[in-house]
């Protein structure tokens, strides 16, 4: 009894949570229509506080940011978004334009066109999204596969074997990307630049020589931390340290 009672407690909890929070994001939305830009943010950040998000979440977050020029937030928020919805076509359209509002103007290095495809087709969906096609795949294979040894005609047999195979290598396909989507998040920590402007070290102190400067809304790949101290390389190569406080990590 004890337990049944926890149980409907927790979701009685749930539910009243879920509520309220969803009463904050349409309270933060008609702020947002109203042009209260600021106090729209303070009022999607108070639920991203709460350890809520969501791919429409961000992206509010990113145009009410954009609207006040706050360059880096927005951008932050965008990213934020399309790790959670990476086909997204407005996300990745007013992406676009908060980066065309950059400062520095980075070349990327190009990708060979095996490596460049491989990690399109990745990125066409989360990690949670490949791991439940995977799943899905799995088994509908089973099931076609016990069709196939059922079946009394065949016609039917043959492509029950076909389809159950194609499906098997879906789901393994499937599992492939996942890991490999989980793999390029677990190894490749990208952070965004919040400081207007900030000058990149050969060492992580202050002392040490000025090698480049940075400005607010540049996207960089983290490849180590000591103390308050990033290292960070940009898609043209170029590596330095920066102050941790300096940016903020997606």
């Amino acid at each position: 009894m004890k337990k049944l009672i926890a149980i409907l407690v927790f979701i009685t909890s749930s539910f009243i949570s879920t509520a309220q929070h969803e009463e904050t994001f349409q309270k933060a939305n008609a702020l947002y229509n109203q042009e209260k830009y600021q106090e729209a943010i303070d009022a999607y950040k108070s639920i991203v506080d709460q350890g809520k998000e969501s791919a429409e979440l961000y992206y509010n977050l990113g145009n009410a940011n954009y609207k006040l020029s706050h360059i880096g937030p927005s951008i932050y928020y965008y990213e934020k978004a399309l790790e959670l919805a990476p086909n997204d076509a407005d996300i990745k359209n007013n992406l676009t334009f908060a980066n065309n509002a950059t400062i520095d103007a980075i070349d990327v290095i190009p990708e060979g066109v095996i490596s460049r495809t491989i990690n399109n087709f990745t990125n066409m969906f989360s990690f949670d999204v490949w791991a439940w096609i995977s799943i899905g795949c799995v088994l509908l294979f089973v099931v076609l596969f016990i069709m196939y040894y059922t079946a009394r005609v065949s016609s039917k047999k043959r492509l029950f074997f076909i389809g159950s195979w194609l499906l098997l290598f879906v789901g393994l396909a499937s599992v492939f990307f996942a890991f490999k989507q989980y793999s390029f998040i677990k190894n490749n920590q990208y952070a965004i630049i919040f400081a207007q402007e900030t000058t990149v070290k050969s060492e992580p102190n202050l002392r040490s020589e000025e090698v480049f400067e940075l400005h607010e809304g540049t996207k960089v790949k983290i490849t180590e931390t000591v103390n308050d101290w990033k290292k960070i390389r940009l898609t043209d190569g170029k590596i330095g340290w920066i102050p941790a406080t300096d940016l903020k990590e997606l």
